[in-house]
């Protein structure tokens, strides 16, 4: 029996977590579609959520990048079909003129709330979170 070296341990733990979200975002992609999302536009909604404690509060695009793992241009796409989808709307920053905020619709803090739940069932299933609560978003 071959010992594994710290290094094989480490790419194996690696490679593993890999694994563990590719199949997890396969998984959300899949309770996501019937409602016309994806995880990544999922994400981008759910931080928007967090985001704004108030009705009209707005986050800076740049905000999401590091946030969001899509390159900005990726993001940009990302939130002009979310807002041609009626679910966010895009403001210039007045302050910096090349800033752009973004904010959640009445119609995407609803998509957002319908499909939370759902999100948050294939993360305790997939991440084996027993202790999940199980009325989560009802």
């Amino acid at each position: 029996m071959a010992v594994k070296t710290a290094g094989v341990r480490l790419e194996e733990r690696w490679r593993e977590i890999l694994s563990v979200h590719a199949r997890t975002m396969c998984e959300i992609d899949r309770a996501l579609h019937p409602h016309g999302l994806g995880a990544s536009d999922f994400e981008v909604l759910d931080i928007l959520a967090t985001e704004e404690p108030e009705q009209g509060s707005q986050c800076r695009v740049q905000n999401l990048v590091g946030r969001v793992h899509l390159s900005q241009s990726a993001l940009s796409r990302l939130i002009a079909r979310l807002e041609k989808d009626g679910l966010v709307e895009r403001t210039m920053c007045a302050e910096d003129r090349r800033g752009v905020y973004v904010a959640l619709t009445h119609g995407g803090r609803a998509l957002h709330a319908e499909v939370l739940p759902l999100q948050r069932a294939v993360l305790a299933r997939m991440l084996g979170d027993d202790e999940a609560p199980r009325s989560e978003g009802a």
